[in-house]
C-alpha cells in the first residue's frame, strides 16, 4: 500500500516547519502536491492531509468503526480524563453525545446571552485607556468566567476565586505535557509532571465536591446551568451520568470552549481593526440596533479566514481508499480546516476579510468547517457562536478600539490552535454609552 506524496525530509524537520510557519507550510504543500498529501509528524507517524470537501464528507460521515477520532485524540487524556467525549469512539461516543447535546441547542443557549454580556461589560470596565494591551488574555478571562458560571454553574465566591486561580495554571502547565508523553513521569517535586498533577488534583477535588453538592440540592430542576442539566440527564436505560464521566466532560467543555472561543474573539478584533470598511459597517449596525445578520457574517468570516483549530484527525482502524491510494490501518487522516478555508480556491480572494461573502449564500457543503463536521461536529458550536456575537456587540457598544500598528499579526501555532502572534494588541481610544447600547445588543442577538 502506498501513501500520497508529500514534503521530503525526516519527521522532525517536517514537524519543525509546520510548527514554525503553519500557514506557509500548508500553503506550500497544497500548491505542490494538491489537496491530498502526506506529512510525517514526530511521535505520530504518517498524517494524510485532506482539503477536498467531497473527500472530507466521506471522512466526517464515514463508518465510525473505521474513522476513530477518540483514538486520534488520545494524547489529550492526561488533561481531559478517559471519559471525555473527545476520547470516545463508536457506541460509547454516540451515547455520551446524546446526553451532552440538549443543553447546547436552541433556547437553552440563547438564555445565557445576558450572563455573557454582564461578564464582558465588567471586564471592559477594567481595560486601560490609551495604553496598548493584549486582547486575547482578556478574552480568556471572559470565556473562563462564562464556563465557570454558565457551564459549571458555580455561584459561591470562594469556589469561583479558587478555580479562577487554579484552572489557568492547570491549562498552562498541561499545554506542553500533552505533546510530551515521555514527560508523564513523577521525577520529584520540581518535575513538570508533579507540578501539573498537584494543580490538576486541586481542580479535580473542587469539581468532584461541586458535583456531589449539586446532586444533593432539592431545587436542582430549577437551575439552568449545564452541569445541573447534565445531572438530570438519563441514558436510554434511565441511568444518570457517573461522577467520573461528569468530571471529564466538564474538563472537556472547559478545554474546548475556553481558549478556542477567546482566540476566535481575539482574531475577530484583529481583523476588524485592520479592515476599516467592515469595522465601520458593523459598528453602525450595532449602534442602530440592527438584526445580527452582518454580525453573524463577521463571526463566520473570522472563523474562515482565521480558523482557530488548525486541523482535526481520525485514526484509521481499517484501510481507506483516497484517489487510488489505499491508506493502511494506523494512518492518521487529517481534514485540513485551514487548507479548505484558505488555500484550495474554494473562496474568491480567500485571504481577504470579507464578511459579505456569507450574506450572498451558504458556503459549499464541507467548505466551512471551523467546528469540524458530521457526527463529531463540536457540540458547543452554537454556544461559541452566541458567545462571540454577544461579546463583540458588547465591546463595540462600550469602547472604541484601534490597533497600535496596522500590519497584520502573524499566525502562531499553539498546540492545535492558531493564535495571534501578539495576542491582538489594542488601544482603548474612547468610552461609549455602553449601558444603553448593551441592552440593544443583547436584544438583537437573542431575538
Amino acid at each position: 500500500m502506498t501513501l500520497p506524496p508529500g514534503p521530503p525530509g525526516p519527521a522532525l524537520v517536517q514537524s519543525a516547519r509546520l510548527i514554525r510557519d503553519p500557514l506557509g507550510f500548508l500553503e506550500r504543500c497544497i500548491k505542490r502536491y494538491g489537496d491530498v498529501f502526506t506529512v510525517r509528524f514526530i511521535g505520530m507517524g504518517n498524517l494524510v492531509y485532506i482539503a477536498d470537501p467531497a473527500i472530507l464528507k466521506e471522512v466526517f460521515t464515514g463508518d465510525p468503526t473505521v474513522f476513530h477520532a477518540g483514538d486520534a485524540n488520545s494524547f489529550m487524556e492526561p488533561i481531559l480524563g478517559p471519559r471525555s467525549l473527545l476520547l470516545l469512539d463508536q457506541d460509547e461516543h454516540l451515547a455520551e453525545r446524546r446526553l451532552l447535546l440538549p443543553p447546547f441547542h436552541g433556547e437553552k443557549v440563547r438564555r445565557y446571552a445576558d450572563l455573557v454580556a454582564e461578564i464582558v461589560a465588567r471586564e471592559v470596565e477594567r481595560w486601560p485607556d490609551g495604553r496598548a494591551f493584549g486582547l486575547r488574555p482578556r478574552m480568556q478571562a471572559v470565556t473562563l468566567e462564562v464556563i465557570l458560571r454558565a457551564v459549571f454553574g458555580i455561584r459561591e465566591a470562594e469556589q469561583l476565586a479558587r478555580l479562577r486561580d487554579l484552572i489557568p495554571r492547570m491549562l498552562q502547565q498541561g499545554d506542553l505535557l500533552v505533546w510530551l508523553p515521555w514527560a508523564h513521569r513523577d521525577l520529584g517535586p520540581l518535575s513538570p509532571w508533579r507540578r501539573f498533577m498537584r494543580v490538576r488534583n486541586a481542580v479535580d477535588e473542587l469539581l468532584f465536591e461541586e458535583i456531589r453538592r449539586r446532586r444533593a440540592l432539592e431545587d436542582l430542576d430549577e437551575r439552568d446551568d449545564v452541569l445541573s442539566l447534565l445531572l438530570q440527564a438519563r441514558d436510554d436505560e434511565g441511568r444518570p451520568m457517573s461522577d467520573a464521566a461528569l468530571h471529564d466532560e466538564l474538563v472537556t467543555l472547559l478545554i474546548a470552549g475556553h481558549e478556542t472561543t477567546a482566540t476566535g474573539l481575539a482574531w475577530a478584533f484583529e481583523r476588524l481593526l485592520r479592515t476599516p470598511l467592515v469595522h465601520r459597517r458593523l459598528l453602525a449596525e450595532v449602534d442602530a440596533g440592527e438584526d445580527d445578520a452582518y454580525l453573524d457574517a463577521v463571526v463566520r468570516e473570522t472563523l474562515r479566514v482565521r480558523p482557530v483549530v488548525y486541523d482535526v484527525a481520525r485514526l484509521l482502524t481499517a484501510p481507506f481508499s483516497v484517489r487510488g491510494w489505499m491508506l493502511p490501518a494506523g494512518t492518521y487522516v487529517v481534514p485540513s480546516i485551514t487548507g479548505v478555508h484558505l488555500f484550495t480556491g474554494l473562496y474568491e480572494d480567500a485571504a481577504e476579510f470579507r464578511p459579505e461573502r456569507f450574506l450572498e449564500g451558504e458556503a459549499e457543503s464541507y467548505a466551512w468547517i471551523p467546528f469540524g463536521g458530521g457526527r463529531r461536529r463540536c457540540i458547543g458550536a452554537a454556544f461559541a457562536t452566541m458567545e462571540m456575537k454577544v461579546a463583540i456587540r458588547e465591546i463595540l457598544s462600550r469602547v472604541e478600539l484601534r490597533a497600535p500598528e496596522q500590519a497584520p499579526e502573524r499566525v502562531k501555532l499553539h498546540n492545535v490552535t492558531l493564535t495571534p502572534g501578539n495576542d491582538t494588541r489594542v488601544i482603548v481610544t474612547a468610552r461609549r454609552a455602553g449601558a444603553e447600547a448593551g441592552v440593544a445588543a443583547r436584544a438583537a442577538v437573542t431575538a
